[in-house]
């Protein structure tokens, strides 16, 4: 996930290291905060990859400033994470964020149709936080009213999401209504 939103940001604009983490803790930080520690050898290990250079500039009070700018091979690098993503970036509601705030750099509509098709089959198998056996449990199902909250919320979050698939995918495949 970090990677990922390291390499998203970084192809919309070159960044000094300082605004690369102000930008990615405003995408992750409310759940993740992003340490130096975390930060830095994600980026280092980009920049072994080829994926991004490091420019450095004298610093106007303190040390010296390190613009970051993705190379060609990172921008494919995005690109190819985008078009594959799967699996815990599509379920996982924190990468799937970090994968949908990037989307929009892939060139093709049916790349990213592929990708909003992945999350749409996610969302659409039966699931729950509470299970009585191998059976998803529903808000109606609980007396505890915190669980009702939590599962109230989470179906009310889905079917917003259901919709906005939904609109989106007919737009992406330049249809009027769904599929």
């Amino acid at each position: 996930m970090l990677e990922l939103a390291i390499l998203g940001f970084l192809y919309e604009l070159p960044l000094h290291g300082y605004e690369l983490k102000r930008r990615v803790a405003h995408l992750t930080g409310h759940v993740r905060p992003i340490a130096d520690g975390t930060l830095y050898p994600a980026i280092k290990r980009l920049e072994k990859a080829g994926w991004l250079t490091r420019q450095t500039e004298p610093g106007t009070r303190a040390a010296p400033r390190h613009t970051l700018t993705l190379t060609a091979p990172g921008r494919a690098e995005l690109r190819r994470r985008l078009r594959e993503a799967d699996g815990v970036e599509i379920s996982d509601e924190n990468h799937w964020f970090t994968v949908l705030a990037f989307l929009r750099h892939l060139d093709s509509p049916a790349d990213q149709a592929a990708v909003l098709d992945r999350r749409l089959a996610f969302l659409r198998e039966p699931s729950s936080f509470f299970y009585e056996g191998d059976r998803p449990l529903g808000a109606e199902e609980l007396d505890d009213p915190f669980r009702q909250g939590l599962l109230t919320i989470a179906r009310a979050t889905s079917a917003a999401e259901l919709g906005w698939l939904d609109a989106t995918l007919a737009r992406l495949r330049g249809q009027t209504g769904t599929d």
